[in-house]
């Protein structure tokens, strides 16, 4: 899909993205209160045990200016096609100029298409509620910062059941 307002399409990524998207991303977070820089790791992780369900790329003619990666949650309540945003970055220079926002949209975009019950994600909770996510502190999985954890009802309710994220998490330290 191809943003007439700016230059860069997203797409889904490709093998030869791969290395871009482990810079970017660790360059996207270097020095950020909130990472522990294990974001380019993580993703690489989620690729190699087939848990990257979308990687999609904002491209600007062959050149990647942000990734956005979705992979499978787990509902407590055993409940399928649920999935978690993140980590999605943006070239630094680049930044606040509405790709996040676009990777964020192609990524509801394509879930909806798959017929996802909904998404998660841990952020900033004035930035995702603009995209459709809902504070959920209350179902929060264990040990997660709850004031950060936020849901997005695509194909049904909003869950009443604590929706976690893959496991693959938890090895690489980050969510």
């Amino acid at each position: 899909m191809r943003n007439q307002t700016t230059r860069h399409f997203i797409r889904p990524e490709t093998s030869e993205d791969i290395v871009a998207i482990h810079t970017l991303t660790k360059s996207a977070f270097h020095g950020k209160s909130f990472s522990d820089g294990t974001e380019p790791d993580l993703i690489n992780a989620l690729r190699n045990v087939g848990a990257l369900t979308l990687s999609l790329v904002a491209d600007d003619a062959g050149t990647i200016l942000g990734h956005v990666a979705i992979s499978p949650a787990i509902a407590a309540d055993g409940s399928d096609d649920w999935y978690a945003l993140g980590p999605i970055a943006v070239v630094p220079t680049c930044q606040r100029q509405g790709i996040g926002g676009h990777l964020i949209r192609g990524s509801m975009e394509r879930l909806i298409a798959m017929k996802a019950r909904g998404c998660i994600v841990l952020g900033d909770t004035k930035f995702y509620p603009r995209h459709g996510f809902v504070p959920r502190p209350d179902l929060s999985p264990p040990g997660q910062p709850a004031a950060h954890y936020m849901v997005r009802a695509l194909n049904g309710q909003t869950p009443d059941t604590v929706v976690d994220f893959h496991p693959i998490f938890q090895m690489t330290g980050t969510k």
